[in-house]
């Protein structure tokens, strides 16, 4: 079972690795084309519309954590009745779902003129009619999508991203190409909303065939506790979805509105790059996920303790080392990838990275915390970080303009790291004293801050006049530094220890 697990989290983790950097070298040239074919204040839209409608999938409740957790369990013992009772249960949700938010979606129509100044809009585009492709493309995502939920819950996230890569590369050279001939922003859209369609199918069909006994349609009613424990689970998740989505999804509204679609561009840049490399490093952790729901199930809270760290560990070097280079690199990157007019200021850069690695090295919390069912506990959590991100954003966009926006973003984040993280996942699943989780949490921020100071000031000191060099100087500053300097500091750690064996393990095997 050990073995299997690590096996099943490596397989999830390298699939899921190469299935982003796959997007983040896809995404990047897509970019460079979208601008230089239709401009800044089209990508300024499509970031806009983008967060507009991400913030519809509070509809969906957690729907799929929730049912995902109950399964771990089933699977486990092969108890193939309850398997298929769970997934008729969320294919009947899922139904009633996707009809809510085409419902919602429509009604949102009238109000898109408060979003977007459409008289400002200068590129002569029907707005209502964007926003509606990208409504598309969501109903689309949703249709079919409880399949996914059989192979993340059985360890085979790996399946997923393989196939993800497949449509990545697909939509990408079918959009870039037809853009490319015909600069119709209408029918790049709709490439998207077919191909997103397509992945589902292929997805379930996948699934179908894999876990044979789903198509059986002897299938019994989910029991009443289960069904009150999906609820009970639907009903703390709400407040997460609508914390997630107002964090994460309200951003790009409040530029537009203080300081344009332009802006709105500019920033869009930065927020694939990061968001791509904050995203690597999630599916790197989330792909635990699985595996840590059945060690949940079937080890000691020693265990579950000493795992926990290990991955923490892991997820602080990568995090560590990630913000390090985007803060390093960014600035010569943006100006070689679409030019130098692109460049956000430095204070702006500075303040995205701290958030940058304030989110992605709490992952490992957030991976226990779902795996162990948390939610219901810390339920009000999300509300008051999702207010307080609404209300210090719009001041600090007042006062500090852009870098504002994020600073208020930063404040708000600290509700998880100092209250929910100590208090239900450090204190109640491991039942660890919190005064350890702020003494480790203040050390891992320490060393993060003394490393990235030092790596920037460097090469800060190294400068070229060429662009070019200058990009290679810092390419090369901040993948050597940060990480010498960890694997001074950290290679008497028993963690790191943990891991080097575990790669030459690997090694041998192979």
């Amino acid at each position: 079972m050990k073995s299997e697990r690590k096996k099943s989290s490596f397989k999830n983790m390298i699939t899921a690795v190469s299935s982003n950097v796959l997007t983040i070298i896809v995404g990047l040239v897509a970019q460079a084309v979208f601008i230089k074919i239709l401009g800044s204040e089209y990508l300024g839209l499509n970031g806009l519309f983008s967060n507009v409608i991400s913030m519809l999938g509070i509809v969906e409740l957690g729907m799929g954590s929730a049912i995902i957790y109950n399964m771990y369990k089933p699977i486990a013992e092969e108890n193939h009745e309850k398997i298929k009772s769970l997934m008729q249960f969320y294919k009947k949700s899922y139904r009633i779902i996707t009809l809510i938010i085409s419902i919602i979606g429509i009604m949102i129509i009238p109000f898109i003129k408060y979003i977007v100044d459409i008289e400002s809009v200068t590129v002569g585009i029907n707005v209502y009619l964007v926003y509606i492709l990208f409504l598309l493309e969501t109903i689309c995502s949703y249709i079919l999508s409880y399949k996914r939920s059989m192979l993340y819950a059985d360890q085979k996230e790996y399946i997923t991203n393989i196939i993800h890569m497949g449509y990545t590369i697909l939509v990408n050279t079918m959009q870039l190409t037809f853009l490319y001939f015909t600069h119709d922003y209408y029918l790049y859209l709709i490439i998207k909303v077919m191909m997103r369609l397509v992945e589902n199918i292929v997805i379930s069909s996948y699934v179908n065939r894999r876990y044979s006994y789903l198509l059986d349609n002897n299938v019994t009613k989910l029991d009443s506790k289960t069904e009150k424990d999906i609820f009970q689970k639907i009903k703390a998740l709400f407040f997460h979805k609508i914390g997630t989505f107002i964090v994460s999804g309200t951003d790009n509204i409040i530029i537009s509105k203080y300081l344009g679609l332009v802006t709105v561009g500019l920033y869009s840049n930065y927020y694939m790059i990061i968001n791509a490399v904050q995203t690597v490093i999630n599916h790197i952790i989330q792909a635990t996920r699985a595996s840590v729901g059945n060690l949940l199930v079937t080890e000691s809270k020693t265990k579950h303790f000493d795992i926990f760290n290990k991955i923490r560990f892991v997820n602080f070097w990568i995090s560590c080392f990630s913000s390090i280079c985007i803060f390093v690199i960014m600035d010569s990157f943006i100006t070689i990838w679409i030019g130098y007019k692109f460049v956000l200021p430095t204070k702006v850069l500075l303040v995205l990275v701290i958030n940058f690695f304030i989110v992605s090295s709490r992952s490992t919390y957030g991976a226990f915390k779902e795996a162990a069912g948390i939610f219901y506990e810390d339920r009000f959590v999300p509300i008051i970080e999702s207010l307080l991100n609404i209300v210090l954003s719009i001041i600090f966009v007042k006062k500090f303009g852009l870098m504002g926006v994020f600073m208020g973003t930063i404040a708000s984040g600290l509700v998880l790291w100092c209250y929910s993280y100590p208090k239900y996942v450090y204190n109640k699943l491991f039942g660890r004293k919190i005064s350890d989780y702020i003494k480790e949490t203040i050390y891992y921020f320490i060393i993060f801050i003394l490393i990235a100071g030092f790596t920037y000031s460097l090469a800060i000191l190294i400068s070229f006049d060429n662009v070019y060099l200058q990009f290679i100087s810092n390419v090369l500053i901040a993948l050597i530094v940060p990480n010498v300097i960890m694997l001074l500091l950290f290679s008497k750690d028993e963690n790191f220890k943990y891991f080097i064996n575990m790669l030459k393990g690997l090694k041998k095997r192979k």
